[in-house]
């Protein structure tokens, strides 16, 4: 048996994704493989890291610093989230990714990100957590508009959820059997069509495969939400959803609705952990 970890994005509601992990990790429950896809990569990396508490940890610290992100860097760089400070001077002086342990841990990680030339989903293991490993978690959780593309591999990269959301599929044709996926929607959830098209299709012309994934971007989310539903039926998936909504802006600046989401997760976590023993045994 093998044992795989989706996780899905979702800008801040990735906490309650943090929160579901740092429950798995104090129980010891442990992966084969995990793929994460934008925020399911940038918090969700902390598993292979074995850091518990650390997405919230440094979201709820930073969140209001000016040095993190908001308006003022996205105008003055193009990134909402700077590059310097959260993806630098965070992750490596001031709540240290812990490189050491991420090196030992015999688990896979991979992050995806969207090749925004050819329109494919481009899936990179994160090995060292170096800042070229931080490179590619950045890449994989930055939205169009709200972030430059960022160049890597002689690709041009943004968010992993616009080509390939939920990528249980991708697990599955890996080998992986008992697979945990969690996701950032609550039950229910269906995806509506982007009402910025407009203004993305004449800011992106440039990537028109990128514009096409993004005008049909909902059609395929709504179709992985339906083939989770269909895994989870059949007993070739385990999911996690949230118990209630943990939606939130793209930038927080308030440290309690962080702490919520995050709540969110942990409760969800603890009242299903026996449960995904069972599944995993």
């Amino acid at each position: 048996m093998t044992a795989g970890l989706v996780l899905e994005g979702g800008g801040m509601r990735g906490l309650y994704t943090a929160g579901v992990l740092d429950v798995f990790m104090e129980h010891g429950i442990e992966f084969d493989h995990a793929v994460g896809v934008s925020a399911g990569a940038a918090f969700g990396v902390n598993i292979k890291s074995r850091q518990i508490g650390r997405a919230i940890r440094y979201n709820k610290r930073f969140c209001a610093d000016p040095r993190y992100a908001g308006l003022k860097t996205l105008v003055r760089t193009g990134d909402l989230y700077s590059i310097d400070f959260a993806y630098r001077t965070v992750p490596l002086e001031l709540d240290p990714f812990d490189t050491d342990e991420l090196q030992r841990n015999p688990m896979r990680f991979t992050a995806v990100c969207t090749d925004i030339e050819t329109g494919e989903p481009i899936y990179h293991d994160i090995e060292r957590g170096d800042e070229e490993d931080l490179d590619w978690i950045r890449a994989s959780a930055s939205v169009p508009m709200l972030a430059r593309p960022v160049e890597l591999g002689g690709r041009k990269l943004l968010d992993g959820g616009i080509a390939d959301s939920i990528p249980a599929a991708w697990m599955m044709a890996h080998g992986y059997d008992r697979n945990v996926i969690v996701l950032t929607q609550p039950a229910g959830f269906v995806k509506e069509p982007n009402g910025l098209m407009p203004l993305l299709r004449l800011t992106l012309r440039r990537y028109p495969k990128l514009v096409e994934l993004l005008a049909n971007r909902h059609e395929r989310y709504n179709a992985q939400l339906e083939e989770v539903a269909r895994l989870e039926r059949d007993g070739k998936a385990f999911v996690i959803r949230p118990s209630e909504s943990v939606k939130a802006p793209i930038a927080v600046k308030d440290p309690e609705i962080l702490e919520r989401i995050y709540q969110v997760g942990r409760r969800d976590g603890e009242a299903r952990v026996a449960d995904v023993e069972r599944y995993l045994a």
